[in-house]
């Protein structure tokens, strides 16, 4: 059968219009002193964002139209494929700071994470959806799935990445929530993995040092280690409630490293003070609470826990990021999706946010009223027969 088509959900899509466009100002803003000094051109980042961006959009139309039923059947190759990247990254991957978690082809680049993060996804709603039930089997249902995600959090952690592989261990324990498995189950998974990644953060000394910082001790309680982090921070206490206007940041001017990438959002605070920080955060409530009740009416498990998944990784990443950039939680690498510099976080988002898009069409939350439809509420009653009451 053909699947049901009605219309998308058009909050959750301008939501996240909304953020690209945004982000090509902010990012412009943020970047231009540091282009100018290294390319000899203020717009030279700006003109790969824009394309960034549009390709990006393109990614959302291209998947709202693809029957989300279909990635059943490819969600394993999916992610070996994905496994297989990341075992191709840790061998031969461009090594940026110390980790290697690129591969690059000529000019272009792609962090094999970002794909294997929403491969994982995907495969996972894919098991509950056949298992069902069986998920709560220990031997036969849940733990194959832990296998899947054990693998590809361990092949993460390895480059070193160790947010991106927390965040995706995170989402995979809200997903095996959302699937029913025991409570039990997943209680005793956290309590092995919990360990074995506080030990993880803390083997290294430049992980050690963050958190050192961040609870107040180390090296000038920490204002060396956390320079990044204050500067963002002066960036928000310079924005105040109103902001001190677009391209007006001062903390882009070679105080705030980086500012278009992880700290966008201090840029956003500085610029467009509280103000624009609220509506940037009140944009990825909406789309929290849109993919939530998409989740509620979808026609399946499978496209339920599917847009539990995609709601639940991109309202994270973005809380995670701003509470890093507020100086709520350890220095992290995490983007802000839609709104950070760099492509492989905004395309793969995009085309999650397009499969979210399309089962959202497949709901009855906005019913496309066909021609038949108002045929019939335009035809005229019949007349009642005599002593027959309507």
């Amino acid at each position: 059968m053909e699947p049901k088509r009605n219309h998308i959900d058009l909050s959750t899509l301008v939501s996240v219009l909304m953020l690209m466009v945004l982000s090509l100002g902010v990012v412009y803003s943020a970047s231009s002193t540091f282009a100018m000094e290294k390319w000899g051109s203020s717009s030279k980042l700006m003109t790969l964002h824009v394309i960034k961006v549009l390709a990006s959009f393109a990614a959302i139309i291209l998947f709202m139209r693809i029957d989300y039923k279909k990635y059943r059947k490819i969600t394993k190759p999916a992610i070996v494929i994905a496994v297989i990247f990341l075992l191709v990254t840790l061998a031969l991957g461009g090594e940026v700071k110390g980790a290697s978690r690129w591969l690059r082809l000529g000019g272009l680049g792609l962090q094999p994470s970002e794909f294997a993060k929403y491969a994982l996804l995907f495969h996972i709603c894919t098991l509950f959806a056949e298992k069902k039930e069986r998920i709560r089997d220990f031997k036969h249902g849940f733990m194959p799935v832990m296998i899947w995600i054990g693998l590809v959090t361990l092949l993460v952690l390895l480059q070193p990445n160790f947010s991106n592989g927390a965040m995706i261990f995170a989402v995979s324990l809200v997903m095996l929530f959302v699937g029913r498995a025991k409570i039990s189950h997943v209680a005793l998974t956290f309590a092995t993995m919990l360990p074995l990644l506080v030990a993880y953060m803390l083997s290294a000394p430049y992980r050690m040092k963050r958190i050192m910082a961040f609870i107040g001790f180390g090296e000038d309680n920490g204002s060396k280690v956390n320079y990044q982090l204050w500067q963002g921070i002066i960036g928000f206490g310079n924005g105040g409630i109103f902001g001190v206007g677009p391209g007006e940041s001062k903390q882009r001017d070679f105080f705030l490293p980086e500012s278009y990438g992880d700290f966008v959002f201090s840029i956003v605070g500085e610029e467009y003070g509280l103000i624009g920080t609220l509506f940037i955060l009140a944009l990825f409530l909406t789309i929290m609470l849109r993919g939530m009740k998409i989740a509620k009416y979808a026609q399946d498990d499978f496209g339920r826990n599917l847009a539990i998944g995609i709601t639940s990784s991109i309202t994270l990443y973005a809380l995670i990021n701003a509470g890093v950039t507020l100086g709520l939680l350890p220095t992290t690498g995490l983007p802000m999706p839609f709104v950070s510099y760099g492509g492989s976080s905004m395309l793969f988002s995009s085309m999650a946010i397009g499969v979210l898009l399309n089962i959202s069409s497949q709901t009855d939350l906005h019913p496309r009223f066909t021609l038949d439809f108002f045929r019939r509420k335009q035809a005229p009653r019949p007349e009642p027969a005599v002593g027959q009451v309507f």
